[in-house]
């Protein structure tokens, strides 16, 4: 992908400074009409050359290079990569193409494009609800170097095993989003009940009331956060009713197992979940499972995973394991306890997640760095002082206040390292120190701030940043 702008000739690039970094049009994999318009209507409101160059590489990269579409059983299939990984991970499919959701009603294209990812993760989840990412082929064999030998019990079509509750909450959450934009009850056929219904069945078996369930997982592997202790189970829990994640959104292994901001999205998209079985099916047993499991969730969370915030005040916990033991930390990558907010489980108003997502973007958060480049939040997944340009952009949609969105939106510009795209992270003092150039979810989510800072702060991103 990069490649290609490398490839242009240096007298062209001189006399067009920010060359697009899209590939040609007969080389992108999905074009949409609708997306087309909305990029051509948000550039011209972008002041800043550079930010709109930015928001036109980025905003499409997901439709652009990691979609294909086609028909499994003459129905609309659609299979979407991470970008540098030729896998599909539930989450990160559901979040890439959450920016263009707005638009699927007025896009015959976008809407056939939807079906199929709601279809597709629906058997995914059919094939193994415990899986976070899945192969193009339901019969092959995973292809990702790490995962050939892992202690599991592996299936084929499935990629890697992992399992995080944010993989169910994803697609949860884009089927709601897409009928709420849409009303077209195609995608939401028996397949697509049958999943959700055993997503659901998943979420009460790893409350893990009456034994460990069959979920276990252990890799021999450098880093300790690829494996899980205690024969592949987890670290001992009190069974209160919350949900166990042995892993979270970055892939890396729960210290305590029941990790906070993944019980609470699970609450959100169960609610969101109910309503598409009620409106769209007429499933009210499906639907009063999944609001009474919502509600099970929600008070113990009330109950056991609110923290003294060191002010006199609470805010939530990052992981708890039932017994009165807590860690107070975030991640990056959404569900955190920065981004509820982000994925609807929690108002953006909200004086509880406001204490927390402060707290979070502080020196209380050990993997809250600041440098001469940025400041922001990273994660054991990659390391220390490696910012996720992810958390910057989580910011500043947090944010009412012009200086902060601008600052975010300064740092976002001076670390792309004249990439023109978002990376997954980047040394807090040298840009150029950067992982994964392609890397989608971080691209889709920054198109989504761009368009929405056009629709709630026009005049802040009128002028140079």
């Amino acid at each position: 992908m990069l490649a290609m702008a490398a490839a242009l000739p240096s007298s062209v690039l001189a006399a067009v400074p920010f060359a697009s970094k899209r590939p040609a049009k007969e080389q992108r994999r999905f074009v949409s009409a609708a997306v087309e318009a909305e990029i051509a209507r948000v550039k011209r409101k972008i002041g800043d050359p550079e930010l709109a160059w930015m928001f036109e590489n980025c905003y499409p990269n997901t439709l652009d290079t990691t979609v294909e579409t086609g028909a499994v059983d003459g129905k609309p299939d659609t299979f979407i990569i991470t970008g540098d990984i030729t896998a599909m991970w539930l989450r990160d499919s559901s979040a890439q193409v959450q920016p263009y959701v707005h638009l699927a009603a007025e896009d015959a294209d976008l809407k056939h494009m939807f079906q199929g990812l709601i279809q597709r993760q629906a058997r995914c989840i059919l094939i193994d609800p415990y899986a976070n990412a899945f192969m193009k082929d339901p019969t092959a064999r995973s292809n990702l170097d790490w995962s050939q030998v892992d202690d599991t019990d592996m299936k084929p079509g499935v990629a890697e095993r992992k399992w995080e509750i944010d993989s169910l909450c994803y697609p949860m959450r884009l089927s709601h989003a897409y009928w709420t934009r849409t009303r077209d009850k195609a995608p939401f056929d028996d397949t697509w009940s049958q999943a959700m219904k055993l997503a659901v069945a998943t979420f009460r078996v790893q409350q893990r009331k009456d034994g460990p369930g069959p979920y276990h997982f252990q890799r021999k592997a450098a880093a300790p956060t690829d494996s899980l202790p205690m024969g592949g189970y987890g670290a001992p829990t009190r069974k209160i009713g919350l949900i166990h994640s042995m892993f979270r959104p970055s892939d890396d292994a729960c210290l305590y197992p029941f990790l906070i901001p993944s019980n609470l999205f699970a609450v959100s998209v169960l609610r969101k979940i109910a309503e598409v079985h009620r409106e769209a099916r007429g499933d009210t047993q499906a639907a009063a499972e999944a609001e009474a499991l919502a509600a099970e969730v929600e008070a113990v969370l009330k109950e056991h995973a609110l923290i003294p915030d060191g002010k006199g005040g609470q805010v939530w916990a990052y992981e708890i394991d039932g017994f009165g033991n807590w860690i107070f930390m975030d991640d990056a990558n959404v569900p955190s306890l920065s981004g509820l907010a982000l994925i609807e489980a929690a108002g953006r108003d909200d004086p509880l997640f406001r204490r927390t997502a402060a707290l979070a973007w502080s020196d209380r958060n050990p993997y809250f760095f600041k440098g001469t480049a940025a400041e922001g939040i990273g994660g054991p997944h990659v390391g220390q002082d490696m910012i996720w340009p992810m958390s910057i952009i989580t910011h500043a949609m947090n944010s009412d206040d012009d200086a902060t969105i601008r600052q975010c939106l300064r740092w976002l510009k001076t670390t792309h390292a004249g990439t023109g795209f978002m990376h997954e992270s980047f040394h807090k003092d040298d840009p150029s120190k950067f992982t994964r150039p392609w890397f989608a979810w971080a691209n889709a989510l920054f198109g989504q701030l761009i368009v929405d800072l056009a629709a709630r702060k026009p005049a802040l991103i009128a002028g140079h940043i």
